[in-house]
């Protein structure tokens, strides 16, 4: 076998360690790792989410653990052993080697040639420019890189005091100060300025699965719910037909009603502009909305509706619209009441609110307005 043919059996051999161990937990991916080369396994920690990587290396025994460290560069080791040091959930164990760095005496053309030489190796995102004690003093962006005059220094065309994130960081508060920002990477740095590392706030697709599927089982069996409402029913849509072409009428203005209080209530927690002690307002408020929207909305849809029954030569035309007007109302109210308070609920409980909110405000969107719906038609139409 060649050496060409050799190198390319160990990079295939390499990506197929590094994909099945993204489908296992890390224990399981240490003991897949176990019996592999060294450098092999530094290869495949380095391809993986740096959290996992960490959680990884806490699995091996010490020998195995010191044996890997060992293979890996002296800037990868160093990361490792620094990341190590952080609690999970942290920005200090997300982090990887900051890998473009430079002085801002250097210039425009010198730059070039170093990120083109690590471009080969690393995806290169911003130019991270420190000063003699490694404090973060400003970054340069590709495209300035490029645009700019190549004998420029960098401290010429950097972008001076630049966010960055600190390593004791929790990760739900990382989001907090990034959520308007959307950078694709963010420096992190000691509180001296120090820089330590870079993160790319990504989840792993298999992390991600794990947290949202349960979720997802969830929101069939409350679909069943409203389903079983709808069923409850039956009687009185074989005897009123019109009143199925209303039911998603009602449905999506009070779903649409929920969502905007959703969106309201999370926007409010994730930035921190809902304070202690303002729930009970934030819920108050969305429900006076609802029963306002609920009224507007409502007078259209019972319009419709009256429109509808009359075509139709139903003889009670008028008390159908009056029904829509009053569930339209009802289920605006109760919809922008679930709309605020659902994820409130849910953070006091520990569960995350922007995953599981919408299963549980469907649910409660659907039952509402469907189910006062039938219910007022089944008592006042005869």
């Amino acid at each position: 076998m060649t050496i060409d043919h050799a190198s390319s059996a160990t990079i295939d051999m390499t990506e197929a360690l590094a994909a099945e161990a993204k489908r296992r937990s890390p224990r399981d991916a240490a003991q897949l790792l176990a019996f592999s080369p060294s450098a092999m396994v530094v290869d495949v920690l380095q391809s993986l989410n740096p959290a996992v990587a960490q959680d990884i290396l806490d699995e091996f025994p010490a020998e195995r653990r010191g044996a890997v460290l060992a293979a890996a560069s002296q800037q990868q080791r160093a990361q490792w052993l620094r990341n190590d040091r952080y609690p999970e959930d942290t920005i200090g164990r997300l982090m990887e080697p900051p890998t473009a760095v430079f002085r801002g005496t250097q210039t425009i053309a010198q730059t070039i040639d170093t990120v083109r030489e690590l471009s080969r190796t690393t995806i290169v995102t911003y130019a991270f420019i420190v000063d003699d004690a490694g404090r973060l003093i400003g970054v340069v962006t590709m495209r300035d890189l490029l645009l700019s005059d190549r004998e420029r220094r960098l401290e010429q065309v950097m972008l001076r005091d630049p966010f960055s994130l600190t390593p004791e960081t929790e990760l739900p508060d990382a989001m907090k100060q990034v959520v308007r920002l959307h950078f694709p990477v963010y420096p992190v740095c000691e509180t001296d300025g120090t820089l330590i590392g870079q993160v790319r706030l990504t989840t792993p697709w298999s992390r991600s699965l794990k947290f949202r599927h349960p979720w997802l089982q969830l929101n069939l069996l409350t679909a069943f719910i409203a389903a079983a409402v709808v069923g409850t029913f039956q009687g009185t849509i074989d005897r009123i037909v019109i009143l199925a072409a209303f039911l998603p009428v009602l449905a999506g203005q009070s779903g649409n009603t929920g969502c905007q209080a959703l969106a309201v209530a999370l926007r409010g927690m994730t930035l921190g502009e809902l304070q202690p002690g303002r729930e009970r307002a934030l819920v108050f408020k969305e429900a006076l909305l609802g029963l306002l929207n609920g009224a507007l909305v409502g007078v259209v849809a019972a319009i419709g509706m009256y429109i509808t029954a009359r075509s139709q030569s139903h003889p009670a035309a008028l008390m159908l619209a009056v029904i829509v007007w009053c569930s339209m109302i009802g289920s605006c109210i109760i919809s922008g009441i679930a709309g605020a308070l659902i994820p409130l609920t849910l953070r006091r409980l520990g569960a995350d609110p922007a995953t599981a909110s919408s299963i549980f405000l469907t649910t409660a969107t659907d039952v509402a307005s469907m189910g006062l719906f039938l219910s007022l038609a089944t008592v006042l139409v005869k």
